[in-house]
């Protein structure tokens, strides 16, 4: 069997897709019962890096930026509803649900791998805004989830004010868009190959197989 498998999964807090796709892994995971196998490391994607601090509203956002219709958007949140639910996971999309800017969220991830508990603090982000309405750009949000999460407050909340971590962000950024990262997610096995999208359980275990093979 091989070593550990670095796994670095590119996304964004405020991505639907990204969710279900990691929830899919975790599945392959679990079911293949190689967790001890597998390093994983966020890396952070912002689908909207200059949304200002009031947000948009979902709907016109998307409306904005794919042309979806409201008929479409509906239809795509009721499927994103029923895919949540087989994986455990909650979607709870609402009218004045907003987009909001997640340039303090990555900085926070950060923080949270350098004390074990990104994936943890990941997850938690997610479920703050897909499933509990939570404003995951507001800055008291934010503190409550480092605390959910058991990682030290103060600590955590002074890295939005330093500019080396918020530069440190979007030099990831760029290097994995430097690499052809263009949407999320995209998750890199030893940085030698990926997979893109939410892919199904079944093919998350056949690369993990293929890798834990070799």
């Amino acid at each position: 069997m091989a070593e550990k498998i670095k796994l670095d999964i590119i996304s964004d807090v405020v991505c639907p897709w990204c969710t279900i796709g990691y929830k899919r892994l975790e599945r392959a995971i679990s079911e293949m019962g190689v967790a001890d196998k597998i390093e994983i490391e966020w890396q952070p994607f912002e689908l909207n890096p200059h949304m200002p601090v009031e947000g948009e509203n979902v709907i016109e956002h998307i409306a904005n930026k794919y042309g979806s219709t409201l008929d479409q958007q509906r239809e795509s949140q009721e499927h994103m509803k029923d895919v949540g639910e087989e994986l455990g996971f909650t979607f709870d999309y609402f009218d004045d649900m907003r987009i909001v800017n997640t340039r303090d969220a990555h900085v926070l991830l950060d923080y949270a791998k350098e004390n074990g508990k990104q994936t943890e603090l990941k997850m938690r982000l997610v479920a703050a805004f897909f499933s509990e309405r939570k404003d995951v750009s507001d800055r008291e949000v934010l503190a409550q989830e480092l605390k959910a999460v058991g990682l030290n407050v103060k600590e955590g909340m002074s890295r939005l004010d330093d500019d080396s971590a918020r530069y440190e962000v979007t030099s990831k950024e760029q290097y994995w868009q430097g690499l052809g990262v263009s949407s999320v997610p995209t998750f890199v096995f030893d940085k030698k190959s990926a997979l893109t999208g939410a892919q199904p359980v079944d093919v998350f275990k056949q690369v993990l197989t293929e890798l834990l093979e070799k």
